[in-house]
């Protein structure tokens, strides 16, 4: 399944859980699978220069039990970015772990299929976020060394933070049932919407860029939440609400990059509501960055007009409806404006970059467009 070979720590004092693990994983292709006792002896693994991929763990063990680890790890710049998949029986402890900053956790006794497909979404998303780190230093060494070609240079690194951007965008909805058009849609959308608030052609592309990485923090969902057919639970919806703050972290400390700054805008602050009742930080009105109020909007109307496995596409015009019921209070009213007056390259938008198999929008076809203002 993986062209590279990937190395897995499997943490558990149990020697049989070690084995059932290594043979769970085996035909994931090229494995260095590496195993400790307790937490003392993964330490000591994790300290060598052979990189660790992922790290399973359970959390009782002696000497040094799993939560000791994930805390010292967590807190060690060198080997704090490896995710950490808990193992576990007490589902009592899973918010515990996913506080000391576990990626993702397993409930025993755990399915073998469940166990792959999690270590496959992580190790890809780490690799995705090295390969980024990569490009960028590879990009800033060349426009060092290649002064003469230097708007080839900026081209090609804007380019770059593009596809890295949609790329992570696309990692954090591989485990969603969104799609990767979902995100290329708020990407085009946002870009208009923000040509038509005023904003400069630059902040425009910028935040044409930046705005697929509104949700790259499901990333750091348990699936058990993030693809849970029915309602969340208030404790579920309270660590699904966690998206924005994981997606700020990980986009965080990149000042020098203008594109990557502006996701972490947009990853904190778009489920910021005008009246001061959104999430993570409660802003209200102008308080909440004009990236995230664009963005709110582009991301509600595509979620309402778009087929999921859960539910059926709303009609533009019902769309519109239960979007103008939130002016003031859900929405920026002004931007709402702009957005409900200028709806046509919108909707041509949603055609453009319509999913497989999804209908034309009905701006034609219901009869009712127009009349909308």
């Amino acid at each position: 399944m993986f062209d590279d070979k990937i190395t897995i720590l499997a943490v558990d004092d149990v020697e049989m859980n070690l084995k059932m693990m290594r043979s769970m994983l085996n035909d994931l292709g090229e494995l260095d699978y590496l195993e400790a006792r307790n937490g003392l002896e993964a330490l000591g693994i994790l300290k060598r220069p052979n990189a660790i991929d992922i790290v399973l763990l359970d959390l009782e063990m002696p000497l040094m039990n799993g939560f000791e680890l994930l805390r010292i790890m967590k807190q060690s710049e060198l080997i704090r970015d490896i995710p950490v998949i808990v193992i576990t029986s007490d589902k009592t402890e899973v918010t515990k772990t996913l506080a000391l900053g576990a990626n993702d956790f397993i409930a025993k006794p755990y399915d073998p299929e469940e166990l792959k497909l999690r270590v496959i979404n992580h190790v890809r998303s780490k690799k995705l976020a090295e390969l980024a780190l990569d490009l960028n230093e590879i990009l800033e060494r060349e426009v060092v060394k290649k002064t003469s070609a230097l708007r080839k240079s900026l081209e090609l690194s804007r380019n770059a933070e593009f596809e890295i951007s949609l790329r992570l965008g696309k990692a954090a909805e591989f485990r969603d049932e969104e799609t990767g058009m979902h995100i290329r849609r708020i990407s085009e959308m946002s870009h208009g919407l923000a040509l038509r608030a005023g904003l400069d052609e630059q902040e425009c592309e910028i935040l044409r860029h930046a705005s697929p990485l509104h949700d790259v923090g499901k990333i750091g969902i348990p699936d058990s939440i993030l693809l849970k057919p029915g309602k969340l639970d208030a404790s579920e919806f309270k660590i699904m609400k966690t998206h924005t703050t994981i997606g700020g972290k990980i986009l965080s400390d990149a000042e020098e990059y203008p594109v990557i700054k502006a996701g972490q805008i947009v990853a904190l602050q778009h489920h910021e509501k005008w009246d001061g009742s959104g999430y993570p930080m409660g802003l209200a009105g102008p308080g909440i960055h004009l990236y995230g109020r664009i963005v709110m909007i582009t991301d509600v109307f595509d979620a309402l007009t778009s087929e999921r496995p859960y539910k059926k596409a709303f009609p533009i015009k019902n769309a519109l409806e239960i979007m103008k019921d939130g002016k003031g209070s859900f929405f920026d009213p002004d931007l709402l404006d702009l957005f409900t007056q200028n709806l046509d390259p919108f909707i041509r938008i949603k055609d453009a970059y319509r999913d497989v198999n999804e209908a034309v929008a009905d701006l034609d076809s219901s009869g009712a467009f127009s009349a909308l203002p």
